[in-house]
Parts: C-alpha cells; sequence; structure tokens
C-alpha cells in the first residue's frame, strides 16, 4: 500500500464524519422544503404511508451520496495539491 494512502486514512475517516453531519443538516432542510414540518419518516413508522417513507429514504440516500462523494473528490483534490501525489 502506497504511503499516500495510509496517511489518507485519518482525512479521509474525518472527512466522512463531516460529509455525513452535512448531508443530516442538508437533508432536513430539504424534507421541510418539501412541505414536511415534521422530521422524516422512519421505514417502520405506522402512521406514514409507504410513498412518504420510500420518498424519505430515496431523498436521504442520494443526497448522502452526493455529499459524500463531493467531499471525498475536495479531499482528494487538496491532498494531491498539498502532497504531489492523488491518494487513491
Amino acid at each position: 500500500m502506497k504511503a499516500s494512502k495510509i496517511a489518507y486514512k485519518p482525512v479521509g475517516l474525518a472527512l466522512g464524519a463531516v460529509s455525513g453531519a452535512a448531508a443530516g443538516a442538508l437533508f432536513k432542510q430539504a424534507w421541510k422544503m418539501l412541505g414536511h414540518d415534521e422530521d422524516a419518516p422512519d421505514a417502520t413508522d405506522e402512521e406514514r404511508t409507504w410513498n412518504e417513507v420510500l420518498l424519505a429514504a430515496t431523498l436521504q440516500g442520494a443526497i448522502f451520496a452526493a455529499v459524500k462523494a463531493c467531499v471525498d473528490r475536495a479531499g482528494a483534490t487538496a491532498t494531491r495539491s498539498l502532497t504531489g501525489t492523488w491518494p487513491g
């Protein structure tokens, strides 16, 4: 394993935690913008419809994936700028 990959591991873990928090906040705002005042439904929430549960899960998954990809790419680009090597 390359030294740059090993050195990037702690950075990647920290970026993962930051991206998770950012994605969670972004999802809450998006859910409110869709006209839902309450929290997003859980899959086992008996009072919620299938459509609402699946919409929330789809939206949340898309937001988390997009934010993770953005943060990971920015972290790798910054690492290359600082070290001259791509961490992947």
